[in-house]
């Protein structure tokens, strides 16, 4: 937890970015029957029938101290998707960065070895050369701050059935389009001192060294 704490503290480099980094889902659903729109006094209806068209892919790479995050949609959601979204991160994000710092969890689609699943291993190892990689704990994903960005886009723009994958895409578009207009941060505030205080009773609890 400290460790994490510790590098959203850090002060801005563009030679060593800050990336956050997380993965989700959105399952893709299409009417049967064609709902009944809102009217004065009556809320939208919606039949409980649908038909599921498969399932989106939302990668998500948040940059705190810019305000700008960007969504990446591939179809599917294998170890290579992570992979190519590490290389996209690289070639495309930071191209020019000595070293990229990346804050993301521990589920098993983020570990780095699927680099080497989807390249050679020439191009795997140039790409992990270029990531300091800072792993929340296994129970404080919530760390993350692109979870937390991805949370948002779940509720101000994915809370309704979506019956394709081009809506996806394009709903998710005119989102990011808009919040990075605006530079939209997350209000953080924590640090590794206040932590110590607030979350005290994680930490173990040492007996005093006796003199002999």
């Amino acid at each position: 937890m400290e460790d994490t704490l510790e590098v959203y503290q850090r002060p801005s480099d563009v030679q060593r970015p800050l990336g956050c980094f997380d993965a989700g889902t959105k399952p893709l659903v299409q009417d049967v029957r064609t709902p009944r729109p809102a009217a004065p006094g009556r809320r939208e209806r919606l039949d409980d029938e649908y038909e599921r068209n498969g399932t989106g892919t939302l990668f998500m790479r948040f940059e705190p101290l810019a305000g700008q995050r960007e969504v990446l949609v591939p179809e599917r959601r294998p170890a290579v998707d992570s992979a190519e979204a590490m290389r996209h991160l690289v070639e495309v994000c930071y191209p020019r960065a000595e070293k990229i710092v990346l804050v993301q969890d521990h589920l098993h689609t983020h570990k780095l070895a699927s680099l080497y699943e989807a390249f050679p291993p020439e191009e795997a190892r140039r790409l992990l050369d270029k990531l300091e990689v800072h792993y929340t704990p296994k129970h404080g994903r919530g760390l993350n701050r692109a979870e937390i960005v991805l949370g948002v886009v779940r509720r101000q723009c994915l809370d309704r059935r979506l019956p394709a994958f081009s809506t996806l895409t394009a709903e998710v578009a005119a989102w990011q389009n808009d919040r990075n207009a605006a530079q939209v941060q997350v209000n953080w505030q924590v640090t590794t001192a206040d932590a110590r205080v607030k979350l005290k009773r994680l930490y173990p609890i040492l007996a005093p060294v006796k003199n002999k």
